[in-house]
């Protein structure tokens, strides 16, 4: 049980460092798991007060606190925010920063002089930044996006698979590891791939009354987009529009801006600061709808996005639930429309698909690591076998997974004992078939919400482990809508289509 001396502690911290009047729902366990030693695993959405756990926390453990997450702007954003509220000192370590500046941030964690020190994960793997980190004895390791350690999950990166052994490397601090989403599978494989100790897990929040849930079918693509068009056309505003391919995002764009309505297009083809620039659009609001893939929105955090539209449908209920819930943030009346083609679940079988272990990308890594006189680094595998270092590190997952190579403390690899060609390629292909499966299966929850006729909230959350019961009242099914009919995207209108 918390001690009234520990609550005490974290309010007075809450209140004197950052302001806050009181504590949100799950943030004072969180922080009392945390003082008590536990690994722990927080699954809140995004604007549930996630930061304020690990902000807390820092402040009442000796020693600094690592902050790692994907995205370099939200560092920044966070970095400045605790800066300005002189809660405590917050750096940022990372590959965009000038020389002198890098250098400067690294002496100061080394000595101590800093609470929260924010990089990411492809930062950690270099030597000069572990020695720092190990000389500021750091007490709380904090892994936000959690869920892109995951290959069952969405936004899996190869980099976050590091980080159990850099965690090891620092002692084992206390880890905290939080994510916005996570099914049940995807969460016990963030425990795993952390190497999280007997970890509290806290799961809450996945209900968000305020967006309204639709799914409306077409028969054509023509009838698709003039509906889609339609409908943003006389909705409440900003909204996001998530589609598949990059070609749609812009010819929707155009249909967008055709009607007046300002809009702009978002997606990895763009360069860095195009993206940014978009972004900040949307963010300021000079466009009030932005279409995208979905490139766009981790870590964004706009309070009033008033719709999540998409064109397309998603690979799974994962990616779905994150995406739409980056609507209605404020609280305030949002919602979540699916525009569904049934003939358009094949375009995502095929990529549910792909991702096959190429025999010989396999053959050519193991052949590198056995020529080797010791451990070799991945860069170098990369190098020599003329693959990308994120290919390389997937690959080596996918080896070290079967037991064909083990990783070293210093990020080397070398083979195990057992190797044998013909059988790790057959394991790596029996693994990447296990992934693939698993992508199918997705895919076919996602197909089987967007044509559900019952209650669509109680399907998403029971997907999650809410124990949530229908009817909800604010989707489609649960409107009075007669059984087995479906209806387009008209406003104000419920049309029958075939």
């Amino acid at each position: 049980m918390p001690s009234r001396k520990n609550t005490n502690k974290i309010l007075d911290i809450a209140r004197e460092r950052f302001g806050y009047d009181s504590l949100r729902p799950g943030q004072e366990e969180a922080v009392q798991s945390i003082l008590n030693g536990h690994d722990t695993l927080i699954v809140q959405p995004t604007g549930s007060g996630k930061s304020a756990v690990y902000q807390i926390a820092g402040l009442l453990i000796e020693g600094s606190t690592v902050v790692v997450s994907p995205l370099i702007a939200l560092q920044k954003d966070q970095v400045e925010s605790i800066n300005a509220q002189n809660a405590a000192e917050a750096v940022l370590v990372n590959s965009t920063q000038r020389v002198g500046e890098f250098r400067e941030n690294l002496a100061r964690v080394e000595e101590g002089e800093v609470e929260y020190i924010f990089l990411a994960p492809e930062q950690l793997s270099k030597p000069e930044t572990l020695e720092k980190l190990n000389a500021a004895k750091i007490s709380l390791f904090v892994v936000d996006e959690a869920h892109c350690i995951s290959q069952w999950g969405h936004n899996f990166r190869p980099d976050f698979l590091e980080l159990k052994r850099v965690i090891e490397q620092l002692g084992h601090p206390v880890v905290l590891a939080m994510t916005a989403t996570a099914s049940s599978v995807v969460r016990a494989d963030i425990v795993e791939k952390l190497g999280m100790r007997d970890p509290k897990v806290f799961v809450r929040g996945f209900n968000r009354p305020n967006i309204s849930l639709r799914v409306d079918t077409f028969p054509t693509e023509a009838e698709k987009l003039d509906a889609l068009v339609h409908r943003i056309r006389w909705a409440t505003k900003p909204g996001i529009v998530y589609v598949a391919a990059r070609k749609t995002a812009e010819q929707i764009m155009g249909a967008l801006n055709e009607e007046g309505i300002t809009s702009l297009f978002y997606h990895g083809g763009l360069r860095a600061k195009e993206r940014e620039a978009a972004q900040e659009q949307f963010m300021s609001g000079e466009a009030e709808v932005i279409i995208a893939t979905n490139a766009f929105g981790m870590g964004i955090d706009k309070a009033d996005v008033r719709f999540v539209y998409h064109y397309d449908i998603p690979d799974s209920l994962d990616s779905y639930y994150q995406e739409i819930g980056r609507a209605g943030r404020d609280g305030e009346k949002s919602e979540a429309v699916l525009f569904y083609r049934p003939e358009n679940i094949g375009v995502q079988k095929f990529r549910a698909g792909e991702g096959k272990v190429k025999t010989d990308e396999v053959e050519k890594v193991t052949e590198i690591i056995a020529q080797d006189d010791g451990p070799v680094a991945p860069a170098e595998i990369a190098q020599q076998a003329d693959l990308s270092q994120r290919k390389v590190a997937s690959l080596l997952h996918r080896l070290e997974e079967v037991g064909a190579v083990e990783k070293l403390p210093t990020g080397e690899v070398q083979l195990t004992n057992e190797t044998d060609m013909a059988e790790t390629v057959a394991a790596a292909e029996q693994q990447g078939e296990a992934l693939r499966e698993a992508r199918r299966e997705k895919l076919q929850m996602m197909q089987e919400y967007a044509e559900r006729t019952s209650c669509r909230r109680e399907f998403l959350l029971q997907y999650f482990g809410d124990d949530f019961s229908g009817p909800c009242n604010s989707c489609d099914n649960c409107e009075g809508s007669e059984p087995g009919k479906r209806t387009d995207s008209s406003v104000g209108t419920r049309r029958e289509v075939a």
